[in-house]
């Protein structure tokens, strides 16, 4: 087993490995060992950035997929919103009513009331 397979095994895997490797090795010389303890591991430099990109893409992948669930909570809410306003023409004429009260709320803002064109067509014929 190399090193990189040794350091992404959890730690009591690690050491049962470890104990195991050494008791088979110092066995013929009549050794048993009962624990080992690391306590310094000093990698290549190549390896510790190798391992530094494994460990960055596997936090992006992790922020892509939180990022891909919100946007699905996102989209099941405005078809939910959808679903309603197609339900009842009241709730996107009363949604029409906020947006104008938040348009204005702001002082400096010119206002455009848009109209079906159904509507203007009256006046203009």
């Amino acid at each position: 087993m190399n090193l990189l397979v040794w350091l992404s095994l959890r730690p009591p895997f690690q050491s049962k490995w470890a104990i195991s490797t050494l008791d088979e090795a110092t066995d013929p010389w009549g050794v048993k060992v009962e624990r080992v303890e690391v306590k310094d591991v000093r990698l290549p430099v190549q390896l510790q950035r190798a391992m530094a990109a494994e460990a960055e893409a596997a936090r992006e992948a992790r922020a892509k997929v939180i990022a891909a669930e919100g946007e699905q909570k996102a989209s099941r809410a405005l078809k939910e919103a959808a679903d309603v306003i197609a339900e009842s023409p009241a709730a996107l004429q009363l949604r029409y009513l906020q947006t104008l009260n938040t348009i204005s709320a702001e002082k400096n803002s010119t206002i455009i009331f848009p109209l079906p064109i159904d509507f203007l067509n009256k006046f203009l014929s």
